[in-house]
């Protein structure tokens, strides 16, 4: 095993110049002119995005640490399991607003790549508030606690994209054409610069990943407080979010109830952040399990379920047909 190096601004504008590259590949090569993205194909990408992560903590094995790598797998399974819900928001998004299946993906581009900004600022903004004031993480658990437990026992209504602020507001100021302009999002109307309703689903898209990162950022300094590993981990997640969405749209009927099994992730990782206040430490490969196996429960029960339901449903249609006595 190779000497552990330090990470250094080198190593930060390293990967984030090749995540950059890999982003104009994306959309300047393989996505270059707009297309409905196919199951194969988004499964595909989704496979590439893993196997890209699972290369990443394999470095970090080499480079840095098993522990390190392990903190970063756990924080990588936490985001991607908390961006399964962004998914489902989207879906409402694309549907209130009509968006054309062959627009979508640039739109996630476009929208994953704010995000990235957003959550870097964020991380940086935690990290540095975490090692100054301890109590802050503490905060944030009971923040985590908060928020899984208000779902678990109040519900977790969809969004109305009609009532976003961000959306309300750029409808006041600026004019928006009536009918989408192929996927550009500025468009001109009477001589004025006006922005398409794609744009308008991109700040929805932005502002509600600003949301979910509320919890997902915290929930990952409950693994590991080095703002590089966060970082990295959030990167791959979001990355990944684009083709996990044309995974998982067409079946969001199966997975009812994913969100409590969220909701206990973050009642799990806000637990353990509080645990820390009287020197309990769970291990990040405790974590890691209870966390998957919280998720596989959740999605392994709701696909039972529901096909039970449709079967059930099936067999009543049947039986009730004409003839029936």
């Amino acid at each position: 095993m190779l000497g552990q190096i330090e990470i250094t601004p080198f190593h930060w504008a390293g990967f984030i110049a090749i995540v950059l590259v890999f982003l104009s590949l994306d959309l300047g090569v393989f996505h270059r002119r707009a297309h409905v993205v196919k199951f194969k194909e988004a499964l595909t990408w989704t496979t590439i995005w893993f196997g890209l992560s699972l290369a990443f903590c394999g470095a970090l094995i080499r480079l840095r640490s098993r522990e390190e790598a392990l903190e970063f797998f756990t924080g990588y399974i936490i985001e991607l399991s908390l961006s399964m819900d962004n998914v489902f928001v989207i879906a409402v998004i694309f549907a209130y607003f009509r968006v054309p299946l062959e627009y979508q993906h640039r739109v996630l581009f476009w929208g994953i790549l704010g995000a990235l900004v957003m959550r870097g600022v964020m991380i940086g903004a935690g990290a540095a508030a975490i090692d100054r004031f301890d109590w802050v993480l503490y905060g944030l658990g009971v923040f985590l606690i908060f928020t899984g437990a208000k779902v678990i026992f109040l519900g977790d209504k969809p969004p109305d994209p009609g009532k976003n602020i961000v959306v309300r507001l750029a409808r006041k100021l600026f004019p928006v054409t009536d009918q989408f302009t192929g996927q550009k999002l500025f468009s001109t109307q009477d001589g004025r610069t006006a922005l398409t309703p794609l744009a308008l689903v991109l700040l929805m898209v932005e502002t509600t990943d600003l949301v979910f990162a509320l919890d997902s950022i915290p929930a990952i300094f409950a693994v590991t407080k080095k703002p590089f590993i966060v970082f990295t981990s959030n990167v791959f997640a979001i990355l990944g979010l684009r083709s996990l969405y044309f995974v998982l749209a067409g079946a969001i009927g199966y997975f009812r109830y994913l969100k409590v099994g969220l909701s206990l992730v973050l009642c799990f990782i806000g637990t353990k952040m509080l645990l820390g206040a009287w020197d309990i430490d769970i291990a990040t490969t405790t974590s890691l399990a209870v966390v998957a196996s919280i998720i596989l429960t959740s999605i392994v029960f709701s696909v039972s379920v529901t096909r039970r339901e449709r079967a059930a449903a099936k067999k009543a249609e049947e039986d009730s047909g004409p003839d029936s006595p």
